[in-house]
Parts: structure tokens; sequence; C-alpha cells
């Protein structure tokens, strides 16, 4: 029969490993717009540049509102590593300078995937980012990011 020690070593050595993993980066986020917006690609530092603030506008000059997934969920710490090579924190900070220099105010977070997809398909202004899976004919993908 084992000791206890033997038993909590078995079970605690591991634990640094386990927590050391990186967390799961969704494999493929989209970015979307409307159907009926005449935009049919955007470049990364193009969408990149809506969703910092930097642009308000399509390459076609018409108006753009980009749309976030809610803080915390995991997609959206995806999208912006991934887009921008920036955490969450750095991310906040990018926005407490922006709005304090009253540049811009970031994108309204209105939920997940299937919620921005919603509002994205009824709004040709509106642009967002979804997980591939929720990707479907309401609304055009104008941007994969792996």
């Amino acid at each position: 029969m084992k000791t206890l020690p033997t038993l909590l070593a078995r079970l605690i050595l591991p634990l640094p490993l386990l927590l050391a993993q990186p967390l799961p980066l969704h494999a493929e986020i989209i970015v979307i717009v409307s159907v009926k917006n005449p935009v049919r690609t955007l470049s990364n530092e193009q969408a990149v540049d809506l969703f910092l603030g930097k642009n308000n506008d399509f390459p076609n000059g018409n108006k753009a509102v980009p749309l976030d997934q809610s803080e915390g969920a995991g997609i959206r710490d995806s999208f912006y590593r991934k887009t921008t090579g920036k955490g969450p924190a750095q991310m906040n900070a990018h926005w407490a300078r922006m709005l304090f220099t009253g540049r811009a105010q970031p994108p309204v977070a209105v939920g997940d995937s299937e919620a921005v997809k919603k509002l994205v398909a009824a709004d040709a202004s509106l642009i967002g980012y979804i997980d591939r899976e929720a990707l479907d004919s309401s609304v055009r993908a104008v941007l994969s990011i792996h």
C-alpha cells in the first residue's frame, strides 16, 4: 500500500505541468460582414485598424462599426492575440489611451458568435468575428485568421 506522501506527490507533481499548458486558441476565427455589404475581403491590417479604432471606414469609404465578443471570452482573447499580438491587459491599456485622448471608442461587446452573426447579418455597417463553426450564408467571410 502506498503512503499518503507518495500519493500526494503523484497528484501534486504533475500539477505545474498541467497549469503551464497554453490556453486553447480557437482554431479558426472568421471576420464577417453582412451579405448586404459590398466589401469582399479585408487584409489583416485593415481589420486590425477597424477593431483598434485607427480607421472608421471600410476600404470602399462606407462607415464601419466593429463588434466585439464578451470580455473574457476565449475567442476575443484569441482574436486580438492572433491579429495584434496583444493580450487582454494590453488591449485594456490601448483602449484606456484611446478613450483618454478622445480618438476612439472600443467596439461594443455583444455576446458570443451567434449574437455577433445575427447583428452583423442585419446591418451592412457592422463588422465582427466569429468561430468558423458559426459561419453560414447570412454573413460574408472577409478574413480568415488561423
